[in-house]
Parts: structure tokens; C-alpha cells; sequence
């Protein structure tokens, strides 16, 4: 879930919310959520603006 999370904020070029990734992964928020926690963790994904992320540079 972490790959595919990550590909879809790559794919979309601009930082994105759960919710948004949600919808285009059309998955389970629960996955989506734990998926969110251990990149932020890996810090694989940052947030440029509040309640929204993107992947690290």
C-alpha cells in the first residue's frame, strides 16, 4: 500500500490529502491512513501545506 500510495502523489505532481489519495486509489481509508503513518515515519513524504503531502525530494 506504501508503493502505490506513493506512486499515486508522484503521478499527481501536487500534495495531496488522505481523502484525495483515497479516492484515486478507491481503497480503504484504514490502509491509506497506516500507509500515510509509516511513510511520515520514513520520511518519505513531507507536508509542504497543512493536511496535505507529498513525497520527499
Amino acid at each position: 500500500m506504501k508503493d502505490k500510495v506513493l506512486e499515486v502523489m508522484k503521478n499527481t505532481g501536487k500534495p495531496m490529502s488522505a481523502g484525495e489519495v483515497e479516492k484515486a486509489l478507491q481503497a480503504d481509508r484504514k490502509e491509506i491512513d497506516k500507509a500515510f503513518k509509516q511513510l511520515k515515519e520514513e520520511g518519505k513524504i513531507v507536508s509542504p501545506v497543512r493536511c496535505k503531502w507529498e513525497p520527499a525530494q
